[in-house]
């Protein structure tokens, strides 16, 4: 009876440590989980209803997102095309001579051997338009004056939802009768229409649409999307009263609101004189990176909301022959790219000094590659008989179309 009593004991007594071990691991797992003791665990019912709340909330926000993209597909509407084909230059005598000048420009003299010989006539039958491929000029300026920081002209390929964006220096050299020859003078002295003319020349083609943007909208529409983070290369302190121009950014990677991202792409150099290693190409560099940033921070799920604002204020405060369903259009386009799909480039070219002016001359070969490699929107290769370019090499001037200016029609940057 004993030796009975004994072992259902001893079973009772491993029974209760069973119960123990269990109970401590349950526990355990309550605490684990964020659990306590005095803390209720919340009822199937309670768990149901919140869920239930969760998913109302992402189905609306969805539910709102799906609309806008709904609104914007049936609001948009495709820019037109300049189906006129590839630009036809009148080009000079075949006896015309060079000009040449010191990178002082203090004489001119001919060059015994002319480098700007007339280029093949184009031939008159149309390239043939790509389909859904649509070109933009991009142009960028101040409050103040009239001079333009910032021109870039832009491919979009909406069958493969790409864009390619082709910065072109403020001081490239071009072909116009006053005297400073700088591309960023061109708004100023011709307004957007001479200045729609000046690129085609420097492309070969005819440009779809422009969009001419100020600082201001610039500002508005950083504001809006909460700011860019970026990664500010340098020191850039520069202060310009009369361009009303104030710039003072620390370099590392900071948020920065509309105003910052302002003296991002507008700073070229400090007070002092330091600034780009690389001069211009640094501040191109940079842009380009800014401009990166800023579509990564649009592209943002959060940020789809605010496309209605910002086509708003790209309506009201820009110079453009963009219609709104335009401009839906390609703020629709635009939501379908990742960051991938956004290539930066820069025209390239060597920096040249003409009559103590810094200049920047387009180096012929390589930008044709890049013209019909990114930007051109025909089938047929765009060739220099198709661009009124003007090159400088330090001492001679050549010209696609052979018209060569004479160097005293430079403004002489030591005398003025």
């Amino acid at each position: 009876m004993s030796n009975f009593s004994h072992k259902g004991g001893a079973h009772e007594n491993a029974a209760k440590k069973k119960e123990t071990k269990e109970e401590n691991f349950a526990h355990r797992m309550e605490t684990l989980s964020g659990e306590t003791d005095g803390r209720k665990k919340p009822s199937k019912k309670q768990k149901t209803r919140t869920l239930t709340v969760v998913l109302i909330v992402i189905a609306g926000v969805l539910a709102l997102l799906l609309l806008l993209l709904l609104a914007y597909s049936i609001w948009s509407t495709a820019p037109k095309t300049d189906d006129s084909g590839l630009k036809t230059q009148t080009t000079a005598t075949p006896d015309m001579p060079t000009a040449s000048a010191s990178p002082a420009g203090a004489t001119a003299q001919p060059s015994a051997t002319p480098t700007a010989s007339p280029t093949p006539k184009p031939t008159a039958e149309p390239a043939g338009r790509k389909d859904n491929v649509y070109t933009l000029l991009v142009v960028g300026r101040d409050r103040v004056g009239l001079n333009t920081d910032t021109i870039m002209v832009a491919r979009f390929d909406c069958n493969d939802h790409t864009a390619n964006i082709v910065s072109i220096p403020r001081d490239t050299l071009v072909s116009v009768p006053w005297a400073v020859k700088k591309v960023n003078s061109v708004y100023g002295s011709a307004g957007i229409d001479g200045l729609v003319t000046e690129i085609e020349d420097l492309v070969g083609f005819g440009i779809d649409s422009y969009a001419v943007v100020n600082t201001y909208v610039f500002q508005q529409i950083i504001d809006c999307i909460g700011g860019v983070y970026f990664d500010v290369p340098i020191y850039m302190y520069y202060d310009d009263p009369e361009q009303d121009l104030h710039i003072s950014l620390a370099p590392g990677y900071q948020l920065l609101n509309g105003y910052q991202c302002e003296q991002v792409v507008r700073f070229r150099q400090n007070n002092d004189g330091t600034g780009y290693p690389n001069g211009d190409l640094g501040r191109i560099e940079t842009q380009h990176a800014f401009f990166a940033a800023l579509a990564g921070q649009v592209l943002q799920l959060g940020n789809i909301s605010n496309l209605p604002q910002i086509i708003s204020l790209v309506i009201d405060n820009t110079d453009t022959n963009l219609s709104s369903g335009n401009i839906a259009f390609y703020a629709q386009e635009f939501l379908k790219m990742g960051m991938d799909d956004i290539s930066f480039y820069t025209l390239p070219y060597d920096t040249v000094y003409i009559r103590g002016g810094s200049y920047v001359s387009i180096q012929l070969e390589a930008w044709l590659d890049m013209i019909n490699t990114y930007l051109n929107p025909f089938n047929m290769d765009v060739t220099a008989a198709n661009l009124n370019v003007l090159c400088f090499d330090g001492a001679n001037f050549s010209s696609t179309t052979g018209n060569i200016p004479d160097i005293y029609s430079f403004y002489d940057y030591f005398a003025g």
